[in-house]
């Protein structure tokens, strides 16, 4: 039997190990960014899924959000990243995906990513949630509190990659022009 380049593609692509992390990521923070280095050790290929949700206002547009992912992982191919709207079972179909991982990092997140989790599978009994825990050093964080913190004079030099905090002093700079 002869394979050519596009069955050969086709195959490893159905042999790779896939997970999606879905998230506003408004901003992405150290804490995202240690789940997914710590899912690549589980996972051939993580993508970020950059959720574009209409109902809330972020601080960046996806595309900015996109972009600042992009920029911190360029270079590392076991990472994508994608925006999507709509259900998060129908984007992992759409990527041939089965693996939803989620973040916890307390127990007041439990109850929404059971809910979430429950939901999902609700709707796609094939595709599985895996909770992960943030290092211990990023247990407290989030994308609001880094906003609120930076906002308010704070230093989050530790929480979020420089390029992040670069492109939060120039969302408030334009913002308070």
């Amino acid at each position: 039997m002869i394979i050519d380049k596009q069955e050969c593609k086709e195959l490893k692509s159905l042999m790779e190990r896939k997970a999606i992390y879905p998230g506003s990521f408004d901003p992405i923070t150290n804490g995202h960014i240690d789940i997914i280095q710590r899912g690549k050790k589980i996972f051939d290929k993580i993508i970020v899924g950059v959720l574009d949700n209409p109902r809330k206002s972020p601080l960046f547009s996806a595309r900015e959000r996109v972009s600042l992912i992009s920029q911190i992982f360029a270079g590392d191919k076991a990472v994508e990243v994608k925006t999507f709207s709509g259900l998060l079972v129908d984007f992992a179909r759409q990527n041939g995906v089965q693996v939803v991982i989620r973040g916890l990092r307390a127990i007041s997140d439990f109850e929404y990513e059971l809910q979430m989790a429950l939901m999902n599978r609700k709707l796609a009994s094939d595709i599985e949630t895996l909770f992960m825990m943030p290092s211990l050093k990023y247990s407290f964080l989030s994308s609001n509190l880094v906003k609120e913190v930076f906002q308010l004079g704070g230093c989050i030099k530790d929480l979020v990659p420089p390029l992040v905090e670069e492109a939060l002093k120039n969302k408030f700079m334009n913002t308070n022009k």
